[in-house]
């Protein structure tokens, strides 16, 4: 096995590496390591069955489920389905549209994910790489005087599906009424410290950060436009182009990412799980 960087912002290759295998605790210790490091782990050319992707998943830790169960694999409650692909009735087998702006995976909830495994099992020939900000590089380089101001500030998170459910090119599928009512949404600080690396990173997201908290509305929209604007400048992006079989681990607790548009005609089937984390401090 061979960590190879992908870039100077983020992101490694992880070479020679079956993610199907069974892993022992030195291999694990490594790769845990190379996530520290790197924040985003690519194994190309995976072959994974969902049982083996979730059992190569809950080597980080516990599974976490979705509050989209509609969009869960059948049969495997920890796998949520992202696809363009249509079932015989002309149903979406999966979220067509998901992460289709900047966002932190579940930044919504009181204990967020600590990392997501992204499956690729078909993906377009151009179009629909996805994009990682580094959240340690935007805290780091924040001029002192705005560091200084959003050091002890918390920001308010909320999952907004409704709307995005309703807009005229989704075809997400309606909530039930035991749904919106888990949407209660949570309050985090606006610069979290990673609970293994212990650095500092900016911790809000354009897709589900609302508002700053005890901050007059008018000023702390401002400032989180402000902070928006740095957190996703082009300085602190790795831009991964999918490759048939990646799976694509990322650490939530110190990056944001955004899935950037395909062909319509193109096919994007993907399988995804979730790790669970740490209440953000």
């Amino acid at each position: 096995m061979d960590i190879k960087p992908l870039s100077n912002v983020c992101g490694a290759e992880v070479i020679g590496f079956d993610c199907g295998c069974t892993i022992d605790d030195a291999t694990l210790t490594q790769l845990q390591q190379a996530l520290v490091d790197h924040c985003v782990l690519v194994f190309r050319d995976q072959s994974l069955t969902p049982d083996q992707h979730k059992a190569f998943s809950v080597r980080w830790g516990p599974l976490k489920g979705h509050l989209l169960r509609q969009y869960l694999m059948p049969g495997h409650d920890h796998v949520l389905v992202i696809s363009n692909k249509k079932d015989e009735s002309g149903k979406p087998v999966g979220i067509e549209d998901a992460g289709r702006y900047w966002h932190t995976d579940v930044s919504y909830e009181d204990v967020p994910p600590m990392g997501s495994l992204l499956y690729g099992l078909e993906v377009p020939e151009t179009g629909g790489d996805t994009m990682f900000a580094n959240q340690y590089r935007a805290y780091e380089s924040l001029p002192p005087d705005l560091k200084d101001r959003v050091a002890t500030l918390r920001a308010r998170h909320r999952f907004n599906y409704v709307q995005i459910q309703e807009s005229a090119t989704s075809s997400r599928v309606p909530l039930t009424d035991e749904q919106k009512a888990e949407l209660v949404g949570s309050v985090h600080p606006v610069v979290r410290t990673h609970p293994e690396s212990g650095r500092k990173a900016l911790y809000v997201n354009p897709g589900f950060t609302e508002a700053l908290v005890d901050v007059d509305e008018t000023e702390g929209q401002i400032l989180l436009d402000k902070l928006f604007d740095h957190a996703t400048d082009p300085a602190v992006i790795y831009r991964h182009s999918w490759q048939p079989h990646d799976l694509v681990f990322w650490d939530n607790r110190c990056l944001m990412h955004h899935a950037t548009p395909y062909p319509e005609t193109a096919v994007r089937h993907m399988h995804r799980t979730t790790v669970e984390g740490t209440i953000p401090v």
